[in-house]
């Protein structure tokens, strides 16, 4: 007689947990990220000096280049260029992510990205209280290291210089997608590779150290000011694993750059 393929005595076995992903292909895929933007830019560089060349073609190699890196530097190219390119990068990182991690999409323990609602509303409020603190505690440390020298973000620099017309648009990708996408590398993707590795406080220092450090090129390395996004990466990755939601995270970040942006303005 043929044995039945189920008896009551089978336990089901548990699911295995999702691959976490690991800290090579996380930082390989924050690369990515600045190096689609730098793309973008040398895109945008290649294509005002071929309209340069095609509207006046006697000029010399040297002049159309000349030429090209003028369009780069003025603050309104810059401005199309984040509020165009960003949005763009921001949905191919997204694919990529979704598409490489689809199981750790919307897990909320660790490994996994917490793209879920958080454990109680609360958080939000957390979210607020951190987004609403961290603009001028920040300014204020980065203020007492920098001894009185100006620091400006290429972001800031971009909405305080670019026509009326363009700084809503640049506005609202600062304030929505940047947070978004940052959010979905660093407290995500990142943040959970290294907690495979590391004690959760040494997994914190190091996400937040390697997220001000980025920023560098962005802040002229102007070292004064790493304290600060380092400080603001660390609240941000408590908030994202005490909560166990990305969201609060990126409400966080969001509030923290609209502070920064609105305070520009007012200053302006």
């Amino acid at each position: 007689m043929a044995a039945s393929p189920y008896t009551p005595h089978d336990s089901a076995v548990p699911p295995s947990l999702p691959r976490a992903p690991g800290i090579l292909p996380a930082l390989a895929l924050i690369l990515l990220y600045f190096l689609l933007q730098a793309m973008a830019s040398a895109l945008l560089g290649f294509a005002a000096a071929m309209l340069e060349k095609w509207r006046h073609p006697q000029l010399s190699h040297a002049q159309i280049h000349q030429h090209a890196m003028d369009v780069l530097h003025r603050p309104d190219s810059n401005a199309m260029l984040v509020a165009i390119a960003l949005p763009l990068i921001a949905l191919i990182m997204f694919w990529l992510v979704q598409r490489t991690w689809p199981l750790l999409w919307t897990r909320a323990a660790s490994p996994g990205f917490g793209l879920v609602a958080p454990t109680a509303p609360r958080w939000y409020l957390a979210a607020l209280a951190i987004g609403l603190v961290m603009p001028p505690l920040g300014a204020w440390l980065t203020q007492l290291l920098a001894h009185g020298h100006e620091v400006t973000q290429n972001v800031q620099e971009l909405s305080r210089d670019a026509s009326s017309q363009l700084r809503l648009p640049l506005a609202i990708v600062a304030v929505t997608v940047g947070p978004m996408i940052e959010e979905l590398m660093f407290r995500g993707v990142l943040l959970s590779a290294l907690l495979q590795h590391l004690p959760r406080a040494a997994a914190i220092a190091l996400c937040a150290l390697l997220f001000g450090v980025v920023h560098l090129v962005g802040l002229d390395f102007q070292w004064y000011a790493l304290p600060n996004l380092i400080l603001l990466a660390a609240a941000l990755c408590w908030l994202r694993l005490a909560s166990a939601s990305l969201w609060p995270a990126i409400l966080a970040h969001a509030l923290y750059n609209l502070f920064a942006l609105v305070a520009l303005f007012v200053e302006a």
